[in-house]
């Protein structure tokens, strides 16, 4: 038995061991492969909950939804108000501490009165290397992560997820719109909504791995850096020019790096990277 079919028998053992759990889950690749796992299990007790929020993107919202009828599973959708948490709107470098606490309290309280005692999320191993401020609240709620626990990194996620035909395998990974916005830039529902519609725009042109990161009317936008030359040619980028310019962007530009997942907390002093 190889080191990957390991780790996934660990995996299936944790689930195993709580009998019932309540996936948080949000469509992506990591909360994809841990809620198909868990379906497999036919002794675990299982339901899925989407917590929708203006931050949570609508085409995530549909793959969510279709996975979890692929899979045969009970889903919920929980709505939740994040302008209702000053914090998260202030947009400080804890935001995501603010917003995780009150919405994994949430579906907590949810999955208890829908008769499940566990609530886990898809963090997998990866996700210790970086600045997660909302994994501390989390720990705090007693919110599992069998993916992390078990070792698994996205690298493993995504082949085990290509091993069980899921279409989540290749998916690009994704993540909560206000992480597009720049850290002390009050949050409004106004650049949430202007941000997803030029990220829509530009997979609609067929880029990948796309953000496009605000800082107030100057968009930096990120891909692929095999598809950066792509973007910077003449006819597609008077498109986007022409496109984020109508969003309300007064200045567009392209990130030569390419895309970077937490690029928004480079400049976030190491010793808060614990968190």
């Amino acid at each position: 038995m190889n080191e990957l079919e390991n780790k996934r028998k660990k995996l299936e053992k944790i689930l195993e061991e709580m009998g019932n759990v309540a996936v948080a889950f949000s469509g992506g690749v990591d909360s994809a492969l841990l809620l198909a796992v868990a379906a497999r299990l036919y002794h675990v007790k299982l339901m899925a909950v989407t917590a929708t929020s203006i931050s949570y993107a609508e085409h995530e919202k549909n793959d969510a939804q279709r996975f979890a009828q692929r899979m045969g599973v009970k889903h919920r959708y929980l709505e939740f108000d994040q302008m209702s948490i000053s914090e998260f709107v202030a947009n400080g470098p804890e935001r995501c501490y603010y917003c995780k606490k009150a919405i994994f309290s949430a579906i907590r309280t949810f999955a208890e009165e829908e008769g499940f005692t566990n609530v886990v999320d898809g963090s997998n191993a990866d996700d210790l290397q970086t600045y997660r401020p909302g994994t501390k609240a989390m720990t705090e709620l007693g919110i599992r992560s069998p993916l992390q626990e078990a070792g698994l990194t996205k690298a493993e996620i995504r082949k085990l997820s290509r091993e069980m035909g899921l279409f989540t395998a290749s998916k690009p990974s994704y993540s909560c719109l206000a992480s597009r916005i720049q850290y002390g830039e009050p949050i409004t529902p106004e650049k949430l909504a202007r941000v997803e519609q030029a990220e829509d725009f530009l997979a609609n042109l067929g880029f990948t791995h796309i953000r496009v990161r605000s800082y107030g009317t100057l968009a930096r936008i990120e891909v692929e850096p095999s598809q950066v030359t792509l973007m910077a040619q003449v006819n597609t980028r008077n498109k986007i020019i022409a496109k984020l310019t109508e969003l309300g962007y007064n200045y567009v530009t392209l990130d030569l790096a390419g895309f970077r997942s937490g690029s928004m907390d480079m400049g976030i002093a190491k010793n808060q990277r614990n968190c």
